[in-house]
């Protein structure tokens, strides 16, 4: 095992961690190593339960291939032409992928450590726009995670724990502290950042009570910042149960082939999306891991100490709302008995459609739900920690895509973030034409302040300065749009 120090030595083909020897490649002064195991595979006596630690082996193990991927169904419809999904099979579904600077030599460097986003149940680290080069290249040391997903990682089950998939996360934000060392990383400086779904674990773990022993940075990027009581939680859980014929426990779940799992939550799921309602996997409180909302705890001073870069895209409804059409289907009738649903005043509405002249009723729908399930906690949160002295900043992601009238849509931004303009999950969001000088500005905020501890503007303060990321000279903006914000009570 290659001791703890301040330095590093530059990486060799083959390293030493505490459960054996990795052999990686390396290709222009960077090191890759795949599909290395965190956690034992979550599978036979091991289904349903929290994460076990990983049997020793001998000899070298290969990591030159990602490894087995959570199960999970693709994305349907229009999305599954946006969002692609990797499926590699195998049990060993806990597994990291590391990249680093090969041949530097001197200080340890800076982690950043990636939680995929998709719904809590789509997604994966083998993904080509996860790919760590770039943070690599800019002197990271960059680790993607894969984590259980959908009714394997976030079923509520009598006699199982909540929340697994969670679990996962942690179990491999305590790998990192063990085992980074040996790939030149510095385990006192870990940045944990995440998108959508991966944002909104990475929030509460932020908020966690063991938030402090594995991270001391955290970006998140479009992630909600709620949670739901076990029993809301745990109603998907019902509904694949009952689809199923067994109860929702534990044994019964264990006893089911994860292929039928994941074919009875399809059905379930059917039709349902974050902002068109129905059933969905979430984050359920629990005495442990969670024990409140995100919003809640950071706001009441939960991991001050922690730095935050928070966020969101301009227009995150219309991934889901302009491909499948229903942003041209929703009426002024369908607006008005969606914001009592919501308890939005119709004053709230007017304010909203005034800024959007010519605007469909559905853009108008989807700019408030935007607000009311993101923008509105991050701002609340941002102000919280600014009082107590919590160092945070907000960015927006504002650059529009031509790719079917997307805009700024949700998710668009990741091809920016990762530096990786041509990979085709960003071409698909982005289109072949994007900036390159918006990428180089938002990668380089990342590594800045997962590198400096400050991404390059203001901290939040009473004039709430927002980094505005449109391409167009990128300008920080005293709260856009707040009028909108203060009539939904933000």
């Amino acid at each position: 095992m290659q001791p703890l120090s301040d330095e590093r030595a530059p990486l060799e083909g083959v390293i030493e961690t505490t459960i054996g020897a990795l052999r990686g490649e390396t290709t222009d002064g960077i090191a890759r190593y795949l599909g290395v195991p965190y956690a034992a595979a979550p599978f036979g006596e091991r289904r349903f339960r929290l994460p076990a630690p990983v049997e020793p082996w001998q000899g070298v193990r290969d990591a030159t291939a990602f490894g087995p991927t959570a199960p999970q169904a693709p994305y349907a419809g229009a999305l599954g032409e946006l969002l692609p999904t990797v499926a590699i099979p195998g049990d060993e579904i806990l597994n990291v992928n590391i990249w680093a600077p090969s041949d530097a030599a001197g200080p340890q460097l800076p982690v950043m450590v990636w939680m995929h986003g998709g719904s809590l149940k789509h997604g994966s680290n083998a993904l080509p726009g996860y790919d760590g080069t770039t943070f690599a290249r800019d002197g990271v040391v960059f680790v993607s995670v894969n984590y259980r997903l959908g009714t394997e990682g976030f079923s509520v089950l009598e006699g199982a724990p909540l929340n697994l998939g969670l679990h996962d996360q942690l179990a491999a934000l305590r790998w990192v502290q063990r085992e980074i060392a040996a790939f030149g990383g510095d385990p006192a400086r870990v940045t944990v950042f995440g998108q959508s779904a991966g944002g909104a674990t990475v929030a509460a773990l932020a908020a966690s009570p063991v938030a402090s022993e594995v991270m001391q940075r955290a970006i998140v990027m479009s992630g909600p910042l709620e949670v739901k009581s076990p029993a809301d939680a745990g109603r998907i859980t019902g509904l694949i149960a009952r689809e199923l014929g067994v109860p929702a426990t534990r044994d019964a779940f264990a006893a089911i082939d994860p292929d039928r799992l994941v074919a009875a939550q399809a059905k379930v799921l059917a039709g349902s999306s974050p902002l068109g309602g129905g059933p969905a996997f979430t984050i359920a409180a629990d005495d442990d891991l969670v024990p409140a909302s995100p919003a809640d705890r950071l706001a009441a001073g939960a991991s001050s100490n922690v730095p935050l870069l928070i966020g969101t895209t301009t227009e995150e409804y219309r991934l889901w709302l302009v491909p499948s059409g229903a942003v041209d289907k929703i009426t002024r009738l369908h607006l008005a008995i969606g914001r009592r649903a919501a308890k939005i005043s119709a004053t709230a509405v007017r304010r909203y459609r005034a800024n959007r002249p010519g605007a469909k009723h559905g853009e108008v729908f989807g700019a408030i739900l935007t607000d009311v399930l993101l923008r509105r906690s991050e701002y609340r949160v941002a102000d919280a920690r600014a009082t107590a002295g919590a160092p945070t900043w907000v960015y927006e992601f504002a650059w529009r895509s031509p790719v079917r009238d997307l805009g700024a849509a949700h998710a668009v931004e990741l091809g920016f973030v990762f530096d990786g303009l041509a990979a085709p999950d960003s071409v698909a969001l982005a289109g072949a034409s994007a900036p390159q000088s918006l990428a180089s500005a938002m990668h380089a905020a990342w590594v800045a302040f997962a590198t400096a501890g400050e991404p390059g503007w203001p901290q939040w303060n009473a004039e709430r300065p927002v980094r505005v990321f449109d391409g167009a000279g990128d300008p920080v903006v005293p709260a856009p749009r707040l009028d909108e914000l203060q009539e939904l009570g933000g």
